[in-house]
């Protein structure tokens, strides 16, 4: 049985995507399941806080699984995550820049490299869960080519909500023209200020667009917490934080991962 693939996006930066796919990864081998991350943004944040090990510039990663230029495969780029049952596809240095730059230019076929890549390692993952850049570029077109779902990650902000509808016109063009599976798993909203006026103003704006949209927007939102930061900074999971709150924040990541895998099914 191959893994389920779902596409950590948004356009915009800053939200929180590495952040979310981190700690997903966490409440996943939790439970037990194999779980490969891919770290498909050129900032290779990802890669900082899941390797076992620093990923130094010149190693191979991603960027030399997707180039035409290179002979690795995914299965040769592969490291250790920080955690039993935890896998990593890394990105460092500035090479994945490069090969988003070889995509653009590459003509047919390119949007379905990522997938055609993971393909290899499918069967080995109970999920893969793939961390997009925060641009709709070829690199996040080859991660929604790849994927089951899409899991998109906003704040709860005017600026947010105004990317909203660019973010689901790509969506529902990678569906139409290259993987007509794709389907929002759900909408999670990050570092939500819940007592702010503005914060509840645009969580509500963000549930109305949602729903005439026909998407799942995952409750409570994720709440804006420096213990958060700290845990994914340390590359530690919030379980392993040792205050309650931490836990309490690490099971609602759990809880919203068990209802993105049931809207998938």
């Amino acid at each position: 049985m191959n893994a389920q693939i779902f596409a950590f996006c948004n356009q915009k930066g800053g939200v929180g995507k590495s952040t979310t796919t981190f700690h997903m990864a966490r409440a996943a081998v939790l439970r037990g399941l194999r779980v490969l991350v891919v770290d498909n943004d050129p900032q290779g944040n990802l890669t900082a806080v899941a390797a076992a090990e620093t990923v130094s510039e010149d190693q191979a990663g991603l960027a030399d699984a997707l180039s035409a230029r290179a002979p690795e495969t995914i299965p040769d780029v592969i490291v250790p995550g920080v955690w039993p049952g935890l896998d990593v596809v890394p990105t460092s240095g500035v090479t994945l820049g490069y090969v988003r730059d070889e995509l653009v230019i590459a003509g047919a076929g390119r949007e379905g490299r990522l997938r055609e890549a993971l393909a290899a390692v499918a069967g080995d993952y109970d999920l893969i869960l793939i961390d997009c850049a925060p641009s709709l570029d070829q690199l996040t077109i080859n991660g929604l080519t790849a994927a089951q779902g899409v899991v998109i990650v906003t704040h709860s902000k005017q600026w947010s909500l105004s990317g909203l509808a660019q973010l689901l016109d790509t969506i529902e063009n990678v569906r139409r023209y290259y993987n007509e599976g794709l389907a929002v798993a759900g909408v999670i909203v990050n570092q939500h200020e819940e007592r702010t006026v503005s914060g509840q103003t645009w969580l509500d704006e963000l549930h109305a667009a949602a729903e005439a949209r026909g998407l799942r927007v995952l409750t409570p939102p994720i709440p804006k917490r420096v213990v958060i930061a700290d845990a994914t900074e340390a590359a530690r999971g919030l379980d392993e934080w040792g205050t309650a709150e931490a836990g309490t924040l690490g099971a609602l990541y759990s809880d919203h991962l068990a209802t993105i895998e049931r809207e998938q099914l």
